[in-house]
């Protein structure tokens, strides 16, 4: 085998691999060899078929599977030698080939970057602790008795006011014609929940049961479903009942529905899972900052084709999503306001390209992730994947043994809860090294957005 370098830039390596044709031939004639010592022919004994037949009649497979047998080995034999880490698969493609003749063909790569990482013990960072007093297990639980609260018929009669639950049947029209969505029967509208686009409850106000009237709104311009966005519409309405909600007490009683002997058992379980939550969002306020200040320290080149996968990964989630709002599928019966798109506004060219430096953002985080996890030799245990893998199928009740059967199937799948696993890992260890000082702050400062005032746009590394 003979290979030489064609080209070098930057991440990039071409070479020219030829293997002579004596080489392949040795290897057909081995098979054919092996092949006659079991042959079975008809008019010649069991291993006694000439070799010159067995070519007539198996030549040309056996020498495509030397073929493939052979640019495979050849392209790893040739990686190795160099000690090449290559990004991606590399691409092979044939220049020259016939049967009796050399076997010519390119190889072009893409290799890892040298990575150095940066001293962790100079990253400073901050781990937020939320101060969970008992007014803030007050308000969940207050949350929790709304969830359960019930509605019941309102006796006198009278017209509907906000925080009135109407029980309606309305039907929609867009130029005149029903639209699809638009409908509903006997649907329990709650005024002033704000589930309806601007306007509509508003106008339920004053109206009581028995009584039919006519809504006219217009969809919000950035409404999900563009077919509706920023176009007049009416709504024929009908009341057919009028109810009130039932004040939901926090009591022994409302433990008791959702399970647990008193209010005391249910106070102390809410609690636990609030300092459980708590701790789980300032794991992730902590890990997104050091991603940040891991991006912003360190600069290596990236391969392209990384890039490109990632970058193709995204845009095909923004297309599909654009899809899914042109079908009106973020629409609700009665046209339920949409948020708005961040992305509203811009024209293509500009969103690739914040895309494309988001992409790249994550393929160098990933690479160096990688690189300090491989440097400190930190491995994901079978015990911890076999734990996942059961955390996933208690997601699917009645499914669970359906959901590990396809883990054992798919090892992709099993790559993909891999990888979370091995990131976190490798987080616990730079913040092991790194100066973590502690500050406990109120809950509301815990769970605020830290780019509401401009940020880094997405610090995850596959998120």
């Amino acid at each position: 085998m003979n290979v030489v370098e064609t080209a070098s830039q930057g991440l990039k390596r071409e070479y020219k691999v030829t293997v002579p044709a004596s080489e392949l031939s040795a290897k057909v004639d081995g098979r054919l060899s092996e092949m006659a010592k079991e042959a079975r022919l008809p008019g010649f004994r069991p291993g006694k078929v000439p070799l010159p037949v067995l070519r007539r009649r198996y030549g040309q497979a056996l020498l495509g599977e030397v073929l493939q047998e052979t640019l495979e080995k050849t392209a790893q034999q040739t990686m190795e030698e160099r000690g090449l880490r290559p990004a991606l698969q590399p691409k092979v493609e044939i220049q020259s080939f016939n049967e009796g003749a050399d076997l010519e063909y390119t190889m072009a790569i893409e290799v890892l970057p040298e990575i150095r990482a940066q001293d962790f013990a100079t990253i400073e960072l901050e781990r937020l602790k939320a101060q969970v007093d008992e007014s803030e297990v007050d308000k969940a639980l207050q949350r929790v008795a709304d969830q359960h609260k019930r509605t019941e018929p309102v006796a006198e009669a009278r017209p509907a006011a906000k925080g009135d639950v109407a029980v309606v049947d309305f039907q929609g029209f867009v130029d005149g014609k029903p639209f699809a969505g638009g409908s509903a029967e006997d649907f329990h509208l709650e005024i002033g929940s704000g589930m309806f686009i601007p306007g509509f409850e508003d106008q339920v106000v004053g109206h009581g049961p028995g009584e039919s009237f006519d809504v006219e709104v217009t969809f919000p311009a950035e409404y999900g479903n563009r077919q509706l966005a920023g176009k007049p519409a009416r709504f024929q309405v009908t009341i057919k009942e009028l109810r009130a909600p039932v004040p939901a007490a926090v009591d022994d009683e409302l433990a008791k529905q959702i399970g647990f002997p008193s209010l005391v058992e249910l106070r102390g379980a809410a609690r636990q899972e609030m300092e459980k939550d708590f701790s789980t969002f300032s794991r992730g306020r902590l890990k997104r900052t050091l991603l940040d200040k891991l991006a912003a320290g360190h600069d290596f080149p990236v391969p392209e084709g990384m890039v490109d996968l990632e970058f193709q990964g995204i845009w095909s989630r923004v297309e599909e999503q654009r899809k899914a709002a042109a079908a009106g599928a973020d629409s609700a019966a009665g046209g339920e306001a949409s948020a708005p798109d961040p992305d509203a506004g811009k024209d293509d060219e500009t969103l690739k390209a914040e895309y494309r430096a988001i992409a790249e953002r994550r393929v160098r985080l990933g690479l160096l992730l990688a690189e300090i996890g491989r440097v400190n030799n930190i491995r994901v245990s079978e015990e911890e994947l076999n734990r996942a893998i059961s955390e996933e199928a208690r997601r699917y009740p009645g499914q669970e043994r359906r959901v590990v059967e396809f883990y054992e199937k798919n090892p992709q799948a099993v790559a993909a809860l891999r990888a979370p696993i091995f990131e976190d890992k490798v987080v616990d260890l730079i913040v092991d090294m790194a100066k973590v000082s502690e500050r406990t702050v109120p809950v509301e400062e815990l769970l605020k957005d830290p780019d509401a005032a401009g940020g880094a746009g997405g610090a995850a590394v596959g998120g």
